[in-house]
């Protein structure tokens, strides 16, 4: 056998001692950030605090996010409280106080916080809009005065919860994109799926619609994951669950 040469010997021994004497702190990694966000969901028997979580890593320009916990409001919802607009504002203090002490301090002022009210809200809206502007007004000073940064407190239209909902179905289903063997994310190949929802008055039906669909008008456009999706919302009055108790009741009695 041939031996190798000294110089390729002597080469190979200098190289390994450079890399030994050369520290790993000398090409410093940069730790992924994480970032917080916190969303008030105003729902019609009660309010809910929910703390979500992602890095700096985007799929496709959109955030991953997961989340983290969450902190019921004691009492009941929004609109049941419409006599006493302030003590809905108190209400939420023991969730924001909670909420702080599970967020890192210096996160607090690039912490994004939402409050979106839905169903009961927005037929209050309907039925006695100055209690309800009063209402949204107390919940804005109660949120100001925390410390993260507040985005807005609004009553949501019926095309937009539907379209949240269809996303978070969506989102959960991973028909957006997943995780591949190397923990990459890479789109799932899967069909989107359309969400039936059930409520107490009506019954509404969201699904993925095609853009020269003349009932899209009525509908939402969202951005997500590098692709655009139109969602359109069928609605069903009189097709929830109070009209189907009803309906039990009279059929028994």
């Amino acid at each position: 056998r041939e031996l190798l040469p000294p110089w390729l010997v002597i080469i190979a021994g200098l190289t390994g001692i450079v890399l030994l004497c050369v520290s790993t702190k000398d090409v410093p990694v940069p730790p992924l950030r994480t970032k917080y966000s916190i969303v008030l969901d105003a729902g019609p028997s009660r309010t809910i605090l929910f703390i979500y979580q992602w890095t700096t890593t985007k799929a496709n320009k959109t955030g991953v996010i997961r989340e983290c916990s969450s902190c019921p409001v004691r009492g009941l919802g929004v609109s049941n409280n419409s006599d006493s607009p302030q003590e809905v504002g108190k209400s939420l203090t023991p969730c924001l106080n909670w909420a702080e002490k599970e967020i890192p301090a210096e996160q607090h002022s690039h912490t994004p916080l939402y409050l979106g009210a839905t169903t009961s809200a927005l037929q209050l809206n309907f039925t006695r809009p100055t209690l309800s502007d009063s209402l949204l007004e107390a919940l804005t000073v109660a949120l100001k005065s925390s410390p993260f940064d507040f985005q807005g407190a609004q009553i949501l239209s019926s095309p937009e919860k539907a379209a949240f909902n269809w996303v978070a179905v969506n989102y959960v289903l991973e028909n957006f994109f997943k995780y591949d063997w190397r923990g990459q994310l890479v789109p799932s190949g899967k069909r989107i799926a359309g969400v039936l929802s059930v409520e107490g008055t009506s019954t509404q039906l969201t699904s993925k619609g095609k853009e020269e669909d003349q009932a899209l008008k009525e509908g939402v456009r969202l951005q997500l994951y590098g692709q655009t999706h139109s969602v359109y919302t069928h609605h069903c009055p009189c097709h929830g669950t109070d009209q189907l108790r009803s309906r039990l009741l009279s059929m028994l009695i």
